[in-house]
């Protein structure tokens, strides 16, 4: 049981990552680099006011490709996300596990230590939820799993 929950919650951050992916499509179709930048700014030391936004087109353009690459990074994580859920709830896939641990694990923590502890991104649910989400299906998800051999590729 703890693992289709930990797959439900998997789920869930693949959803979140996905929803990251979109909104910067939008932004970036939409707006221009300051709405892409204000869409992940607003943390203390990351203030939407005080952030010196660029004025020259060649280096607004560097920024906002970097920012939809970011977007669409993150949109893929979820995707992945949600292939190693399918693979938890419907396998007890010890290998979907395992990369969800490290892959996934890599990602979210690389973004709660430099964005979000850092102060650059503004800390609020869904910015929070991501990490909190991880942690709880890596906490809980191993003792649903078939046992034996825990790196059997199945």
């Amino acid at each position: 049981m703890s693992a289709k929950i930990g797959a439900i919650l998997l789920l869930l951050w693949g959803i979140l990552h996905i929803w990251v992916g979109a909104e910067g499509i939008h932004q970036y179709l939409a707006g221009d680099v300051q709405t892409q930048w204000k869409m992940l700014l607003g943390g203390v030391n990351g203030s939407k006011e005080a952030f010196q936004f660029v004025s020259d087109e060649m280096t607004g353009n560097v920024h906002s490709r970097l920012l939809i690459n970011f977007c669409l990074d993150v949109g893929g994580y979820g995707v992945l996300a949600i292939f190693l859920a399918w693979m938890i709830w419907g396998q007890g896939s010890w290998l979907a596990y395992w990369i969800t641990v490290l892959v996934i694990g890599i990602a979210d923590l690389a973004f709660l230590f430099n964005m979000l502890l850092s102060g650059i991104i503004e800390p609020n649910i869904g910015t929070i939820g991501g990490p909190v989400l991880w942690f709880i299906v890596v906490l809980i998800t191993p003792f649903g799993l078939p046992k034996g051999n825990k790196l059997v590729l199945r």
